[in-house]
């Protein structure tokens, strides 16, 4: 009788627990959730989550608030992302390959992989480009470009160390046998400077930050390193189509929460940003920036991901690890 009134009273006490964490999960979201953005205000990542937001917000019923964290090559806003609290009302853009191989890399110790984080939903995939000042003259094609650095070395501009840009300029060093020498910047702006500038010889980036400038003829790109021509710069062969097929190379722009987030809470985020991103408005925006919606959630998002980590472990050798 004893231990029936011991189980008894254990299920009361449960049963409460239980109701307030459904209730709490079902009543989610019942204030503003914060976004960090790992980088500056202004670039690719940034304008592309301001330009998302309102329709995800009009699916949440609550705003989504961004707190820009830039630094570390993105390390001090995905510091932040992981000590947050997993109630949902902390999440974050998680930029690769600089996420992964910033965990790779053995010089930082950090003890954390993807399973760290809680993956939302992909957003944007944004592919590499190889693009020169207007005005040169030494070369103007790929195979011109490749030859000439084949024999001479050759400046040119990443967005930082161990990042899209930098990997794919080592991958065609590695390749190709080029010379380019990485010239380090804080960002696109500076990127984009630095080439049309004059400052640097080639600017390794990618069709989102230089799609308009090539378009306007302020700099001129020489080809992309995807596996099939853009849309949004149709004119432009793919490396592979010039013979150069080792070297594709993009960067992906993810939403991500801590580890240990509610299901539930995850599963009415992935619902909200999908329908925002597929809003006709955002969409149109989109567009006209050059910015890739690659809507990609679930298994087939961690997929992207794991074999983009395979890709980033194959190069190590190349990378100094």
């Amino acid at each position: 009788m004893k231990t029936i009134k011991a189980i008894s009273m254990l299920s009361c006490l449960a049963f409460p627990m239980t109701f307030a964490a459904y209730s709490g999960a079902d009543s989610y979201p019942e204030r503003p959730i914060s976004t960090i953005i790992a980088f500056g205000a202004g670039g690719n990542t940034d304008v592309g989550a301001r330009i998302l937001f309102p329709a995800v917000d009009r699916e949440l019923g609550v705003p989504l608030n961004i707190i820009n964290r830039p630094g570390g090559g993105g390390w001090v806003g995905w510091a932040q992302l992981l000590n947050s609290s997993n109630d949902g009302y902390t999440l974050g853009y998680i930029n690769t390959p600089n996420l992964i191989t910033g965990y790779l890399d053995p010089q930082y110790r950090r003890d954390i992989d993807l399973n760290d984080f809680e993956l939302i939903a992909n957003h944007v995939t944004d592919y590499g480009v190889i693009s020169i000042n207007k005005d040169e003259t030494r070369f103007n094609t790929i195979d011109e470009l490749v030859t000439y650095a084949q024999s001479n070395i050759l400046t040119a501009s990443t967005t930082g160390a161990n990042g899209d840009d930098h990997i794919a300029m080592l991958k065609m060093n590695h390749n190709y046998k080029t010379q380019f020498v990485p010239v380090h910047t804080t960002g696109t702006a500076e990127q984009r400077a630095a080439i049309q500038g004059g400052h640097v010889d080639v600017n390794f980036s990618n069709v989102g930050d230089t799609n308009m400038a090539h378009r306007n003829g302020d700099l001129k790109i020489l080809a992309i390193m995807a596996p099939e021509r853009s849309d949004f710069i149709p004119d432009i062969p793919t490396l592979e189509e010039l013979g150069y097929s080792d070297v594709i190379s993009w960067s992906a722009r993810g939403i991500a929460a801590p580890k240990g987030t509610d299901p539930s809470v995850l599963e009415q985020l992935k619902e909200a940003f999908v329908a925002g991103m597929q809003d006709p408005e955002h969409l149109a925006k989109m567009e006209e920036l050059g910015l890739l919606v690659d809507i990609r959630t679930g298994d087939s998002y961690r997929e992207m991901l794991e074999e983009e980590e395979q890709g980033v472990r194959s190069l190590e050798n190349l990378l100094g690890w």
